[in-house]
């Protein structure tokens, strides 16, 4: 019960913080923004540099999360901002297009399919694969792929980051779908293909949460229009 309510006057106090923070002229204040691994990987390191240069006297609170917990944290109101995958969100979340990021195939270079531009999703489930953070949003997606393929999606290795995919793809230990912006890094990489996701799920799209209010705090609402794409 006291830590309960000890947890509530804090909450209290934030909130008091971030409204004082919308008077005045300038721009100021801190910003609670969650944001799933890919959109923290592939897109917002150059667009918060681009934001923080406008709005130097706002702080960024980045945090990264499971698209599922970062819908939670913006409804909840322990997110002012949200990142994460196109998806069906309760009503008192507003919503904004944020990047594409569509699915691509990794391999190691002279993999049997590395022959092919583009590779359909059953064609990937005949080989060895790395999967990437169990129980997340791009697992559940591709467990329900190859459900509807009646195949099941069994990865023989599961790793909880991109670059711990890529690198097990790199040392041939199998190949995995992961999103394009993910394996940006390795494009030049002679011991790494990349090869099209042929199938109309493959392409993704990022969006940016947040809980309906109005008047909506000049920091949040400066972050989400420097972040809208």
């Amino acid at each position: 019960m006291v830590l309960a309510r000890g947890e509530k006057i804090d909450e209290d106090l934030q909130a008091l913080v971030r409204e004082v923070q919308t008077e005045g002229d300038e721009v100021r204040g801190t910003v609670r923004l969650y944001a799933n691994m890919s959109a923290v990987i592939g897109f917002l390191p150059e667009r918060l540099r681009a934001f923080m240069a406008a709005y130097p006297q706002v702080e960024v609170s980045l945090q990264e999360n499971d698209t599922r917990d970062v819908i939670r944290a913006c409804l909840d109101d322990r997110a002012d901002v949200g990142i994460g995958v196109d998806m069906a969100v309760p009503g008192g979340l507003d919503a904004w297009p944020f990047a594409t990021d569509p699915l691509q195939v990794v391999l190691p270079a002279g993999h049997a399919l590395a022959k092919h531009k583009a590779l359909r999703f059953a064609q990937v489930l005949e080989h060895p694969l790395i999967g990437i953070h169990q129980g997340g949003a791009l697992d559940r997606s591709l467990h329900e792929r190859a459900a509807e393929l009646h195949r099941t999606f069994a990865p023989a290795v599961s790793v909880s980051s991109f670059d711990a995919v890529c690198r097990m793809v790199e040392a041939g230990l199998g190949i995995a779908v992961i999103p394009t912006s993910a394996a940006a890094a390795y494009a030049g990489n002679p011991q790494f293909v990349r090869r099209a996701l042929d199938e109309p799920w493959a392409l993704r799209e990022l969006r940016l949460y947040a809980l309906r209010k109005s008047p909506r705090p000049r920091a949040v609402g400066a972050l989400i229009e420097s972040l809208r794409g």
